[in-house]
């Protein structure tokens, strides 16, 4: 076992205190991360594995929220490209994606047409309509659509999907009612962790993967 440096080594060749302390640690840590594995594939995979639509929030998701303006006005977004690839992936993997979001932005609509995105709401209101109006449109059940939102906008929404979704840095009472909360933050590839999630659960990422080898 590799000694930390501020650890005091022990005598007559056995782990001191501090080393121990140390193995035990990094044992916990590894324990807590199988156990995570663990809860994803007996929790989250039945339920993300059916999926065929991806429904986002922008603002606090697909970016951080921070909202920014230049001195004409206009609003600029930041974007993950880890996201973007990850958004791909799934369109390869067979399940389309959309947007639906509050605010409007030129910002995002150009987003959206490079990764070719073509169900994309701004300036909603009512996120459960659009919801319905998509069910109908793509002849879905909700069993088989996933939303990922971050703040009390998207309670109703998340509450009707077969498959809810919320950031690391999402308020809390999101926490307390999704089926999965991303690692990490929003706009620093938190939705390119839940498309992973996806293509895992439908298991699919070898193939995939192997198609870029082979490029």
């Amino acid at each position: 076992m590799k000694q930390d440096e501020s650890c005091v080594a022990g005598t007559g060749g056995y782990p001191g205190d501090c080393e121990l302390t140390q193995h035990l640690l990094k044992r916990a840590a590894a324990r807590k991360k199988s156990d995570e594995k663990g809860y994803v594939r007996r929790s989250c995979f039945p339920k993300a594995e059916p999926i065929k639509l991806l429904l986002l929030d922008v603002d606090g998701v697909l970016t951080d929220g921070t909202i920014m303006y230049t001195h004409e006005g206009t609003e600029i977004k930041s974007f993950h490209t880890h996201d973007g690839l990850g958004l791909r992936l799934l369109k390869e993997a067979g399940v389309e994606t959309g947007l639906i979001t509050a605010r409007s932005s030129r910002a995002l609509a150009r987003r959206a047409k490079d990764l070719s995105i073509t169900h994309v709401y701004q300036d909603v209101s009512d996120k459960v309509e659009v919801y319905d109006k998509l069910l109908k449109e793509l002849d879905l059940t909700p069993s088989e659509v996933a939303y990922m939102g971050d703040d009390w906008l998207d309670l109703r929404l998340l509450t009707r999907v077969g498959f809810s979704i919320t950031v690391a840095d999402g308020a809390d009472e999101l926490k307390q009612v999704v089926h999965y909360v991303t690692k990490r933050e929003g706009g620093r590839g938190a939705v390119r962790e839940v498309c992973d999630l996806i293509i895992d659960a439908k298991e699919m990422r070898e193939s995939l993967l192997a198609g870029y080898l082979d490029k």
